[in-house]
């Protein structure tokens, strides 16, 4: 079976994750700031990668300098881990599945920038199953997220960020492949240059926020890995 490493920032943040991930069979390496093997070791050991949400990127990474009203929130040493390995893993061609800060940490790496704080979104919900906002989204019909979902068209999602981006602050290595059809959020991101690296804003780990077939992100996540270890081995 493949390995699929997954960042975060504490076990007990991973955790939503890590359960959204089980059915699909997969052993997971988890990858925390200040105990994560050395890059290339890690790369070695795992198949795919999973981020997951948490702390806001840091705006040196890209280039702007801190909005002091935007209530953010960092971990530079969670920056110093993850960016650097989703780099070398799209240098590497790996599966990867980016979820809300690892949506926005993609677009940094390709090259983006970021919305430091979205009017209204300062408090639409937390980290749980309790005061949980919803919207809705548009998946293009076609894109990689469809086809892992199995469908596009309008869904309903959770919304748990105040950070994002809009066409303006998307990288030009990215294809979006989701709005939201309240503000024109981007909602998902995919590399056209690589066989599988997809992120979105939203979160399935939180099985009973989001509809049902958004567990065939994870599903797939481990598919996509799975074929890496078989061609690798033939």
């Amino acid at each position: 079976m493949p390995v699929i490493g997954v960042t975060a920032s504490t076990e007990k943040e991973a955790r939503s994750y890590l359960e959204a991930l089980a059915p699909w069979g997969a052993p997971h390496l988890l990858l925390l700031p200040g105990s994560a093997p050395p890059l290339d070791e890690t790369l070695d050991r795992i198949d795919g990668l999973l981020l997951t949400g948490g702390a806001d990127v840091d705006p040196a990474r890209y280039g702007a300098q801190p909005d002091p009203d935007a209530g953010l929130g960092l971990d530079k040493a969670r920056d110093d881990m993850e960016l650097p390995l989703l780099e070398a893993a799209m240098a590497r061609d790996m599966p990867v599945l980016g979820i809300c800060r690892g949506m926005q940490a993609l677009n940094v790496v390709a090259g983006g920038r970021l919305i430091q704080d979205l009017p209204n979104h300062r408090v639409l919900g937390k980290y749980g199953r309790d005061a949980v906002a919803y919207h809705h989204i548009w998946i293009s019909l076609g894109s990689k997220l469809a086809v892992a979902l199995g469908s596009g068209g309008k869904v309903r999602v959770n919304s748990i960020h105040h950070q994002g981006l809009r066409e303006a602050q998307k990288s030009h290595n990215l294809l979006a492949s989701a709005y939201s059809l309240d503000d024109g959020l981007i909602e998902a991101l995919e590399s056209p240059h690589h066989r599988w690296v997809l992120a979105l804003q939203c979160h399935p780990e939180f099985q009973e926020q989001v509809p049902r077939h958004f567990q065939g992100l994870f599903k797939r996540l481990v598919q996509e890995a799975g074929a890496r270890v078989h061609q690798h081995s033939a």
